[in-house]
């Protein structure tokens, strides 16, 4: 799987950064992972691969070379394939940004490596590009790309219970990956670096994402607001100095001050992480049984210190 995303990407970028069109020979010598078949694999490879791209939406044409339409190469207009403005938020701009920087094509290796870096930040002026290792997540990210590019159901365990469902796409928000699944209760929101012992089913095109489908618009509740636990609403007090950040999450106007709100919450896992990382800038009010749960995590937080 990972040298036919490679080289179909490799194969990409070729038919984009071209100033003419290129013939099936230019490609066959100077993509990596065709030149090494026989003529016979080749063939049946371009094709497969062209036909990816189209089905991805790449507007792949051939054309003729001269005035005698002797010769025909094939041409991706770099103008007709640039997509609109997606409307991607700051964080996932910085997310994709890490990506391309770390993720080297054209011939280079593209593996899985590179999905262990992402996550991290973008390189700044005068500073070392940083980035955060995934460990596992790398292998699960990959794997989850496949399945649902090709349409496979999928088993896991999350929160000690095995589960299964249909992936139909994934996002980045808040330096974390989320998967969207369906599955018999409905849409299901999971948090991919607490999943484990995945399994990708062997039959492509098991699913059929719903018509209309957008990730984007089941990541508009926060992911402490989806889950299976029952809901309730936090009353949180933030201190002047992290209270705007807090608002601007929460997407409430600016404070001159101290932020005191209500918060729902239904992934106290994921509320308890959120809040933490306000460090001591941040008070849950109530209800008394999730204030101890967060003095809680954080007594067992110092307890593994050295």
């Amino acid at each position: 799987m990972q040298s036919v995303v490679e080289r179909t990407l490799n194969l990409l970028i070729f038919l984009l950064e071209s100033p003419r069109p290129v013939t099936a020979d230019d490609v066959r010598q100077t993509v990596a992972g065709y030149g090494e078949q026989t003529d016979e694999a080749f063939h049946r490879m371009f094709e497969r691969d062209k036909d990816v791209l189209r089905r991805l939406g790449v507007p792949i044409r051939r054309e003729a070379m001269d005035a005698w339409e002797v010769d025909f190469g094939y041409v991706v207009d770099p103008d007709e394939y640039a997509l609109p403005d997606p409307g991607l938020t700051e964080e996932e701009r910085a997310a994709l940004s890490v990506a391309a920087r770390i993720v080297r094509l054209g011939g280079s290796h593209a593996g899985v490596e590179a999905l262990h870096k992402l996550g991290g930040v973008e390189r700044g002026v005068g500073l070392e590009p940083l980035g955060a290792d995934l460990g596992a997540e790398g292998d699960v990210l990959g794997a989850l790309f496949g399945a649902i590019t090709e349409q496979r159901s999928i088993g896991f365990s999350y929160r000690g219970r095995r589960r299964s469902g249909d992936p139909y796409g994934m996002a980045h928000r808040r330096g974390h990956w989320y998967l969207v699944a369906g599955t018999d209760d409905g849409q299901r929101l999971y948090r991919v670096d607490r999943m484990e012992g995945l399994e990708v089913g062997e039959e492509p095109g098991a699913f059929t994402k719903p018509k209309g489908f957008d990730v984007r618009s089941v990541m508009t509740d926060h992911p402490w607001e989806t889950g299976e636990g029952e809901r309730v609403d936090a009353e949180v007090r933030f201190d002047a100095d992290v209270a705007w950040w807090a608002a601007r999450t929460l997407r409430l106007p600016e404070p001159d001050s101290d932020l005191v709100t209500r918060v729902p919450v239904a992934n106290r896992d994921a509320f308890i992480g959120w809040i933490l990382s306000f460090g001591a800038g941040a008070e849950v009010l109530g209800p008394e049984e999730l204030r101890a749960d967060v003095a809680r995590r954080v007594s067992e937080a110092l307890a593994g210190l050295p």
